[in-house]
């Protein structure tokens, strides 16, 4: 996507309009940056206030993508309430890629069809505002939810780039634009590796051989899977073994769903470095 025309005015969201114009009491000519969700940011100048709209003026373009240089998608399957909003949260900021919702056996959460688009573009917010508060400039996609079954069927499978490019575009329409950008088509792709985050067990090594020499790819490209509190069912962690799902195991203790992501997206930040 192409950058705006400096010098143009554009109407600014609404979440942007409350934090910035009303809980921080900005003023017509006040400066700020905006990030353009395709790895850029803009400086602009508040132009207009109204009770409900305001617009700004893009004054410079920053061409400064802040992405992590590992690609990651977690499979995270959903939870209640403000866990599911804190898992969100803090994967975006460690720098995820897109997370999967799932249902699962013994998953708290399936949504009905018609609570779909209102949750994801809940959960998108979410991400957003948090790209807002630590800096990064491209937001994850959060994908519509799948049956773990399903997105384990078409993980790395013949099927896998038409499977997981119709769950790409099952995406809230705030990002809708956004998930057709190059960089987000590696979602299509293969991952080189993929690992389900695993209740500590004897015998069973700390991490897979393969991870190290991965992460020190350019541009590597990882796949976890989270399940519920209550755990996967048999069934289903012999389905995620089949399709190449190899065991993680982060220390000794047993994480709840929504710390899950965060140990793993910083563990792999801090092996990557």
């Amino acid at each position: 996507m192409g950058e705006l025309p400096l010098g143009s005015n554009v109407e600014l969201p609404d979440s942007v309009v409350h934090h910035w114009c009303r809980v921080l009491r900005a003023h017509i000519g006040d400066q700020g940056v905006l990030f353009d969700g395709f790895g850029g940011e803009y400086t602009v100048k508040l132009q207009a206030i109204s009770k409900k709209n305001a617009t700004a003026t893009l004054l410079t373009h920053i061409d400064d993508d802040r992405t992590p240089p590992t690609i990651t998608q977690i499979g995270l399957v959903m939870s209640r309430g403000e866990r599911m909003d804190y898992a969100i949260q803090k994967a975006t900021e460690l720098g995820v890629t897109a997370i999967q919702l799932l249902s699962s056996h013994h998953g708290e959460v399936t949504l009905k069809p018609a609570q779909v688009e209102k949750k994801l573009a809940h959960w998108q917010q979410v991400a957003i505002a948090a790209c807002e508060q630590c800096g990064l400039n491209r937001p994850p996609l959060i994908l519509a939810p799948q049956s773990i079954n399903e997105w384990l069927s078409n993980t790395n499978s013949e099927a896998m780039a038409t499977g997981v490019t119709k769950a790409q575009m099952a995406v809230s329409s705030i990002v809708s634009v956004l998930s057709h950008d190059p960089y987000y088509q590696v979602l299509a792709n293969a991952a080189d590796l993929c690992m389900q985050m695993s209740v500590p067990a004897a015998g069973q090594p700390a991490m897979p051989n393969a991870l190290s020499d991965i992460l020190k790819q350019q541009t590597p490209y990882i796949k976890l899977l989270i399940g519920p509190e209550g755990g996967l069912s048999q069934d289903e962690c012999q389905q995620a073994q089949s399709v190449g799902f190899e065991p993680w195991q982060i220390g000794t203790r047993v994480l709840r769903t929504e710390t899950a992501p965060v140990v793993a997206l910083a563990t792999l930040h801090a092996l990557s470095t």
